[in-house]
């Protein structure tokens, strides 16, 4: 929340310290049937500690206030002056951003390499935008740590490249690196009134807010033309109404303002697109409106095509929005919120977008006032808000929640929180049917520092009043989170009562403590509810405050993996604690995060370790040699392998050159199993057995493909890892 004080200090046991879990670049998906969770974006990232540099990886780590923290995936690499990070370019690209860090009060560049050659031109890396303090917000720490910077190679590259980024005159902790084909600058659009024929500077140097005033004027009716250039507003515009402010695109069109559009209403059909909005926001002073769109932009308007950078806030909306469609925009490093919808929304639809490094909830909506109505966050990316929740629903009345991908939430937060928690009145709460589907969470909630217990990956509070909307909790996965996955909480420590929830069709896989966190008083019912990994027990059962009543789970058919309960109330489960000895029998790599050098579209590293013989990882294509590494979570004497490929005979035959690697600890691999092919044949199942030799010992397995007779790409189904020859 953009104004918010953080939570309710409660007086409970402390749990113990976060089990360091590994990350990655795992990726949950959802059953076949469905659409993948998250947005479709323009650009495919690539984690800097799964690339090869002669830097220091730090993490994982996931401790309030530390760098790894706050990084994607938990983990980073840390580079001295003249030290790099090359990454192996995914997909065809010109065009790159790189998320960072460097020490507070510190700036300097990046040096980019193509293909071994250095390029003229520099990525600039500051602290300026980083090292946000909100001593007001009780529980938090300095955040907001890492930034993104972005150029032009003005070349193509193609996949298999390579493109260095090395540390030039300053220490940078590289996080994760996008390559995107970027399109080249729209051409004006026929009738359209160019702000630079109203006087627009677009080398920035003069102030063009007049000019841009004017061009609004001129085109009533009709478009506003922002040709490429940099522009700079000193203040911010108003009303704008019944005209489309357009772009060349959000890499050549830049406005530089820290207050784009600042108005309490409009009467709308306001339609932004195709540009770049980045502020000079260095610190969040919650009074002021330093925002993209701050109010209303009226009934049927939309804002697509997007990039918003150093703001305090994307879009802070109040008034009539209705019907407003935010689509397919960037939002990064804002100190806030990436976008609020501030009471009174009416069938708002935020979709396709993607907010990395919010000082506060990515996304939320907040009934103040009147309530936010018929509205839905679906198919959006959020990674890395490091100081609240992924995706927040304050209230309201028959809002939406789908396929959505949430990744790293940081401290006072979780994936997704469905609350009641009202900050200001008036506020509307929770009412009609609350929909929360086929969303992915990894690496989801955190230690929450006022309570001194943890925050589950998806919570559903009934802070200051009681839950009495009817919740549908249906087709979620969860993945790594450090310590609960479904948390039913009163945070405001008055005992309201969590009703009418159901949760149906999850899938959980290594969550640090427990699957089912229940400390208010009410009801659930779970039903076809799968766990596997799961650090402590299957449900932790004590009301808070004690005494206040019973949470009662009802058991709908079709649960597994989580049946047993934390026996003593008077203690937290520590993440890992009470994990069984393995079966001999158990494959090691169902459930486990799972990396790869490369993946195509949407097969994805884990699902070569999702228990699915029908879902398949698929590297880059035309890109050998790739890996894929398993992380199995402690060291094993681990003595066969079967590889899988879908058993259908529409996969015809063919021969993989596959050599095994193992590490123990993630950085140093030796030679297994040397290179050999192995035949997959769907007339024997399309599987392989590689036996390993005695006195193999390895958490981290790697599977390295050399060659394939039947795609140009490694492919695997799935990955099974045993303990018996």
């Amino acid at each position: 929340m953009h104004s918010t004080t953080a939570g309710h200090l409660r007086r409970l046991p402390a749990a113990g310290a976060v089990v360091a879990l590994a990350a990655g670049m795992l990726v949950a998906v959802a059953p076949a049937a469905r659409a993948a969770a998250g947005a479709t974006l323009p650009f495919t990232s690539v984690e800097a500690e799964s690339a090869a540099t002669d830097g220091t990886k730090i993490g994982p780590d996931y401790t309030q206030g530390t760098l790894a923290s706050e990084a994607s995936g938990r983990q980073a690499v840390r580079l001295s002056p003249g030290q790099r990070v090359e990454f192996t370019v995914p997909r065809a690209a010109n065009a790159l951003n790189v998320a960072y860090s460097v020490p507070d009060g510190q700036s300097g560049a990046l040096n980019v390499y193509v293909n071994g050659t250095r390029l003229a031109r520099t990525l600039p890396v500051t602290s300026k935008y980083s090292y946000i303090d909100t001593g007001w917000i009780t529980g938090s720490k300095t955040h907001h740590f890492f930034d993104n910077t972005r150029m032009l190679l003005g070349r193509d590259v193609q996949a298999g490249d390579k493109v260095a980024v090395e540390a030039a005159g300053v220490q940078v902790t590289v996080d994760v690196a996008d390559f995107e084909q970027a399109a080249s600058a729209a051409g004006q659009p026929a009738g359209s009134v160019s702000v630079v024929s109203k006087g627009a500077d677009p080398s920035g140097n003069g102030d063009s807010t007049q000019a841009f005033r004017d061009a609004i004027a001129a085109a009533q009716g009709g478009t506003v033309w922002i040709p490429p250039g940099d522009y700079r507003l000193t203040s911010s515009l108003n009303g704008v109404q019944n005209v489309t402010l357009q772009g060349a695109g959000p890499w050549h069109s830049v406005v530089h303002a820290s207050r784009f559009i600042d108005q309490s209403g409009s009467a709308g059909n306001v339609r932004i697109k195709d540009f770049a909005v980045i502020g000079e926001v260095t610190e969040r002073v919650d009074s002021n409106p330093d925002n993209f769109v701050n109010g209303s932009l009226g009934p049927g308007s939309s804002v697509s095509g997007m990039w918003l950078q150093h703001l305090k806030v994307g879009l802070w909306l109040t008034g009539n929005n209705d019907n407003l469609v935010v689509e397919n925009n960037r939002v990064l490093d804002t100190t806030a919120d990436g976008l609020n919808l501030n009471g009174t929304a009416k069938g708002v639809r935020v979709r396709n977008n993607f907010l990395r490094n919010q000082g506060d909830d990515a996304l939320a909506m907040w009934s103040l006032y009147s309530p936010d109505t018929d509205s839905s966050f679906e198919n959006n990316t959020v990674s890395q808000p490091n100081l609240a929740n992924g995706i927040a629903i304050y209230g309201g009345t028959d809002i939406t929640v789908r396929n959505n991908l949430v990744s790293d939430t940081n401290a006072l937060g979780s994936g997704i929180a469905i609350s009641n928690q009202k900050f200001l009145d008036p506020f509307h709460p929770l009412a009609g049917t609350i929909t929360v589907d086929g969303n992915t969470l990894v690496r989801t909630g955190a230690m929450n520092p006022n309570w001194n217990h943890p925050m589950g990956a998806l919570r559903v509070d009934s802070y200051d009043s009681a839950v009495n909307a009817t919740v549908n909790i249906t087709n979620t996965t969860i993945t790594g989170s450090p310590y609960s996955a479904f948390e039913f909480v009163s945070g405001g420590g008055q005992g309201y009562p969590v009703r009418n929830v159901n949760v149906s069709g999850a899938t959980v896989q290594n969550t640090g403590t427990v699957v089912v966190q229940a400390e208010a008083q009410g009801a659930a019912t779970f039903k076809n509810v799968t766990a596997t990994g799961v650090g402590a027990a299957g449900v932790y059962n004590c009301p808070y405050p004690a005494n206040s009543g019973s949470f009662t789970l009802t058991d709908g058919g079709g649960n597994s993996g989580w049946s047993s309960t934390w026996s003593d109330c008077s203690t937290w489960p520590r993440p890992g604690q009470g994990n069984p000895e393995p079966d001999p029998n158990r494959n090691l790599a169902k459930g486990r995060p799972a990396t790869a050098t490369g993946s195509q579209d949407v097969y994805t590293p884990g699902r070569a370790v999702d228990g699915d013989a029908q879902s398949y990882w698929e590297s880059a294509n035309n890109a050998f040699p790739q890996s894929l590494t398993v992380d199995l979570g402690s060291s094993y004497a681990v003595r066969r392998l079967v590889l899988k490929l879908p058993p259908s005979a529409a996969w015809g035959a063919r021969t993989q050159t596959v050599t095994v690697l193992g590490s123990t600890d993630g950085s140093g691999y030796s030679t297994v199993a040397a290179a050999q092919g192995y035949r997959f044949d769907p007339a024997t199942g399309n599987t392989a057995t590689v036996s390993l030799p005695g006195g193999t010992n390895l958490r981290y397995l790697r599977l390295t493909v050399s060659a394939n007779t039947g795609w140009p790409a490694g492919q695997f189904s799935e990955v099974e890892a045993y303990l018996t020859s």
